[in-house]
């Protein structure tokens, strides 16, 4: 059953995706997943580098610069997916049931509890395809493999603030601060300005491309 991508449907059934019992088994997510999978990924990332080098040089400077550098490419990379991927624009039919299956079901269905992080299903090949690309640029492009450890660790650890912070804003009271600012922000992007306020743990990058609204 698909529904347009920003209708919301009421009924508190989750809508389901899939005639296979066993495929809709993993579109549902507990969100302590996210840090039971990810957290000793992101720790390994960390360890590694230093059983593997302890006596590199500079590594005392690497290992925290290039976890931060990697807190702030997430932030990029929560835009980017977000905006271009999850909201691209369908043409045809088979992209507008591939676009619900991504994206719209959330919007369709903002409060169900077990659809607001991302299935490891998706975040798997999609770490996996970041890897490559901090293999390839910091590894084989920038002759700086050290790096690799502690950006994707950094990465990663953005990933589970993001998909957290998602999940709270939607169930999670947050009155208070920066959080309550959040949560306003993104039920913005669900009821009002779909196509705008992109990000989610943070709106730095919609500020810097365009897409913060200024009412």
């Amino acid at each position: 059953m698909t529904k347009p991508a920003h209708q919301i449907v009421h009924d508190k059934k989750p809508i389901r995706l899939f005639e296979s019992d066993f495929l809709e088994f993993f579109t549902h997510v507990h969100p302590a997943l996210v840090p039971i999978v990810w957290l000793p990924t992101a720790a390994l990332f960390l360890i590694v580098p230093v059983l593997r080098q302890p006596a590199a040089a500079g590594l005392v400077f690497i290992m925290p610069l290039g976890f931060l550098l990697g807190l702030f490419l997430w932030t990029l990379a929560e835009y980017t997916l977000h905006r271009f991927v999850f909201h691209f624009r369908p043409r045809t039919a088979w992209q507008e049931r591939l676009a619900f299956l991504f994206h719209g079901v959330h919007h369709a269905q903002p409060q169900v509890k077990t659809r607001l992080v991302m299935p490891p299903a998706v975040s798997i090949p999609l770490a996996l395809v970041f890897y490559g690309l901090f293999s390839l640029i910091l590894g084989v492009v920038l002759r700086a493999g050290t790096w690799i450890g502690p950006t994707f660790a950094g990465f990663l650890v953005g990933y589970i603030v993001y998909d957290l912070t998602h999940y709270a804003t939607h169930h999670f009271a947050m009155r208070r601060g920066y959080l309550k600012t959040l949560k306003r922000y993104h039920m913005q992007h669900h009821f009002k300005t779909p196509n705008a306020r992109y990000g989610v743990s943070s709106p730095v990058w919609d500020r810097a491309f365009g897409t913060y609204p200024q009412d």
